[in-house]
Order: C-alpha cells, then structure tokens, then sequence
C-alpha cells in the first residue's frame, strides 16, 4: 500500500456546492477508483485558505495514474472546473505533499 497526500485549491466561495457534487460521489467514479486500487480516501478543507488537502491509499502508481485515462475521470474534472483551479486538461491543479511522521 502507498500513501499519498496532495493539495488542490479551492474557489472562494465554493466549498458547500464542493461538498454537494461530492456527497454522493458519483457511483460510476468510486467503481472506478476501488478497481483501480484506491481505499482510504479523504479530502479535507482549509476554509482559512480554501487549500483541498488530499489523502489517499492506492496499490500502485501505475493503477492511480491509468484513472486520470477513464472517461469517468474526465467527466468529473470538467465537472468541477467552475470550483477550482484547474489544469488546460481540466484536471485539478494539484501539489504533491511529502510525508514528514507517521504514527500507526
């Protein structure tokens, strides 16, 4: 299992129509992520700074890259382009976050 943590960044103002579009989650998304080797996966809100902190367990990073191919995933980046920064692919703009402890 790989841990990974990255942030995204919100729009100011956005964050309850984020959390409406993410509960529920589309079935056809999570039917892709946990066949693509995703368990354990949480995005938390600074409201202070509108940052996304993301964290997530996957298999492998081949698995987690090969999402970012489906036609789900697409669906769902353009989904949220009027919420967030995102890229010229419509995939959320997304920083890396280095793991500094752990504690199990």
């Amino acid at each position: 299992m790989i841990k990974k943590a990255f942030k995204m960044k919100l729009f100011a103002g956005k964050k309850e129509e984020y959390i409406d579009r993410h509960n529920p989650i589309w079935p056809a998304l999570v039917t892709v992520l946990k066949s693509h080797g995703v368990s354990n996966y949480s995005i938390f809100l600074d409201e202070e700074t509108n940052v996304l902190f993301g964290y997530v367990e996957i298999q492998s990073e081949q698995q987690w890259e090969a999402i970012a191919y489906t036609d789900i995933c697409r669906q769902w980046w353009s989904s949220l382009i009027d919420l967030m920064e995102t890229n010229v692919d419509d995939s959320p703009v997304s920083s890396p976050l280095i793991e500094v402890f752990h504690l199990d």
